[in-house]
């Protein structure tokens, strides 16, 4: 029988699970698994708003029998700038914790008593959503010619990529760039024909030559491009048996 393998970190997505129930964050826990994320469980509210406040995850998962406190969760989820967009579910047991889990935020609700079927059911039609969330913030290893131009620099200057994502991209250079320069990239990607070009701000610049540019505008169908690209780079990086399950929730 063949067997997946994991997805490489770049890929990886990952989820916060709040319950202290073991039947709730096994039952989820393994759900997860299955979509090659990988899961922190948390058990207490305090913690739980410390890490959103420190780290990304592309999906969280309140438990509300822990207590109204929970709903905090959900509501901090919106105000926190990397997670504000993170897709979350409520684990629920009546109509009051339904109408509050969406009203807190929530995306989805789990109801009560879970089983693995519907915990699948609910996953599945919420993946197109963790795979959105998580390809905003993916960035895709790749080596690539590119020539940017603009403020501190000398006619073109030709640098080679190491990274792109939807909002910018690594590369390393022969010369020094200076941290808030704009600079114009140009770019093709592999496998494509057209060539992208970004307005774009230094946003660091290290000793060993390597720089990250962030992307400040980029024509509507250039960015579709981009972001066509990575989703099927990112797409390419999962185990098959999650591409599958992706394919099925588009």
């Amino acid at each position: 029988m063949a067997v997946d393998s994991p997805a490489p970190a770049a890929a990886q997505v990952y989820a916060l699970l709040v319950s202290a129930d073991l039947t709730t964050i096994g039952l989820l826990a393994d759900a997860l698994q299955q979509l090659a994320t990988s899961t922190m469980v948390c058990k207490d509210v305090p913690t739980a708003l410390r890490l959103l406040n420190k780290r990304k995850f592309e999906a969280v998962v309140v438990d509300l029998q822990l207590g109204e406190e929970t709903r905090t969760i959900l509501e901090r989820t919106r105000l926190s700038p990397s997670n504000r967009t993170t897709v979350t579910f409520a684990v629920v047991g009546n109509q009051g914790e339904t109408e509050a889990a969406f009203a807190a935020g929530s995306n989805f609700v789990l109801d009560r008593p879970l089983s693995a079927t519907s915990i699948g059911r609910t996953l599945k039609a919420a993946y197109g959503l963790i795979i959105r969330e998580r390809r905003r913030y993916f960035r895709c290893p790749v080596t690539i010619p590119a020539t940017i131009r603009g403020e501190g620099t000398e006619g073109q200057v030709q640098c080679e990529s190491v990274n792109i994502s939807e909002g910018g991209m690594a590369l390393t250079t022969s010369i020094p760039l200076r941290p808030g320069a704009q600079v114009g990239v140009q770019f093709t990607l592999p496998g494509r024909a057209t060539e992208l070009f970004a307005e774009s701000e230094i946003c660091w610049y290290d000793e060993k030559g390597r720089a990250g540019l962030q992307f400040l505008s980029l024509a509507p169908h250039q960015k579709s491009g981009l972001q066509d690209w990575l989703s099927r780079k990112l797409e390419e990086m999962l185990p098959e048996s999650v591409t599958n399950k992706f394919r099925k929730a588009q």
